[in-house]
């Protein structure tokens, strides 16, 4: 019986270690908001980490999106595309959608919306 308590405390603590370390994740959110043929934010530096991104579209178009990409990739080609930074669905006027986790290495990236024609913006990775 000992034995018993004593494997089923190891496991609890195992288990409660782990889903800590799940907790502490660091994610950060980053806003973005777009307008007409714009995003706001004309260029965002980041350390290297975990993040999801929001998109808020303020009257830009019907729906709009975020396309990431690695600097030098073609962003018309959806292979070189960084799908976990779609938002989760189109953003409507006046919504905020938010991307899944994205981790990020020190890098030069690309980011932009197809639908709303903006120009392609740098996102530094340090």
């Amino acid at each position: 019986m000992k034995n018993l308590l004593a494997g089923l405390f190891l496991v609890l603590i195992t288990w409660t270690t782990q889903a800590q370390n799940v907790v502490t994740k660091n994610v950060k959110t980053i806003s973005l908001e777009q307008t007409a043929g714009e995003f706001t934010q004309k260029q965002l530096t980041l350390q290297e980490g975990t993040y999801v991104f929001e998109v808020s579209n303020n009257n830009a178009a019907p729906e709009v999106g975020l396309v990431l990409i690695e600097a030098g990739k073609d962003g018309s080609d959806s292979k070189n595309h960084i799908a976990d930074a779609y938002v989760s669905q189109m953003v409507k006027h006046g919504k905020t959608e938010s991307s899944k986790e994205v981790t990020l290495i020190k890098g030069t990236y690309k980011y932009f919306c197809p639908f709303n024609k903006t120009p392609e913006y740098t996102l530094e990775v340090k």
